[in-house]
């Protein structure tokens, strides 16, 4: 297992930049997240990207809140029609939904995502928010790298189905993983409950994997990058954060802001997410991840 992940870490590595992995999405044979549990995680919704066929589609991604402005994702989750990963919003709107378990539901903060950075040689993005968000907690991103056999836990938005099917969940899905191996910027990790083949699907990308303690608050170690159809015992594979800690509070505490000049609008309202996300049930047997 420790030798495959290095040898998956070897051809990633040789792989001409940007990288573009196959996307995961949400959490197959999960469960749902109680009201009020993990309020940093977050749901990216995309309408009017750019189609195949020359026209837009819609898709969407998970993610986590790291600072008030600031979303991490995964770094697939903005790509150019040619797969390319990019540094910028690649959607008509992009809108940030945080602090609301049900993505229909009502309460939690939306926020437009107006800039976007992509991380060196690791499939990882940050999202800035127009409005930073007040009262919602954040996640702390480690500082320390993963620990082969810790127990991770997942949060996610994505399809609770086998690929091609299902349907986005109507709750915030999560589950345990342990961590099987790591490299210099990938993790392995395996379900654990509340089933072994408990495993990221489309939509997930970008999820964060993250310790938990009873005594001490989250702490990010990764976020969905990869991994086969769901569900599916066996290993998917995450990017790291840890070994970004330092690119990412120089991102996200700079005082000079990627946002735009031209950027206007704040975001959109409860009633209009509802109407994207009812578009995107009709989409998800078609769409992909971003």
């Amino acid at each position: 297992m420790f030798t495959r992940l290095f040898v998956t870490a070897v051809v990633v590595s040789a792989l001409a930049v940007p990288w573009s992995p196959a996307p995961a999405g949400a959490i197959a044979n999960g469960t749902g997240v109680k009201d009020g549990d993990h309020r940093f995680a977050v749901l990216l919704t995309m309408t009017g990207l750019p189609a195949d066929d020359g026209g837009t589609r819609d898709s969407w991604c998970s993610g986590a809140l790291i600072a008030p402005r600031w979303v991490i994702t995964a770094g697939h989750c903005f790509r150019d029609a040619g797969g390319r990963r990019v540094s910028r919003t690649v959607a008509e709107r992009t809108v940030a939904v945080l602090d609301r378990t049900e993505p229909r539901g009502p309460g939690g903060r939306e926020a437009e995502v107006v800039a976007v950075v992509q991380a060196d040689g690791a499939d990882v993005a940050l999202a800035e928010l127009r409005d930073p968000v007040t009262g919602v907690p954040t996640i702390r991103v480690a500082g320390d790298p993963p620990v082969r056999g810790e127990v991770l836990r997942l949060t996610g938005f994505g399809l609770t189905g086998a690929d091609g099917g299902g349907s986005p969940p109507d709750r915030l899905q999560t589950g345990l993983f342990t961590v099987d191996a790591f490299g210099d910027s990938l993790v392995e990790t395996s379900g654990r409950e509340p089933h072994r083949d408990t495993s990221p699907c489309p939509h997930d990308s970008g999820g964060p994997y993250f310790r938990e303690s009873p005594d001490a608050p989250p702490v990010l170690v990764a976020v969905v990058s990869s991994g086969p159809g769901c569900p599916h015992t066996g290993p998917d594979l995450s990017a790291r954060v840890d070994n970004l800690a330092g690119w990412i509070t120089e991102t996200t505490t700079s005082q000079r802001s990627t946002v735009p000049v031209a950027a206007a609008g704040a975001g959109v309202g409860a009633a209009a997410l509802v109407i994207v996300w009812a578009v995107l049930r009709r989409r998800s047997g078609t769409g992909g991840s971003p």
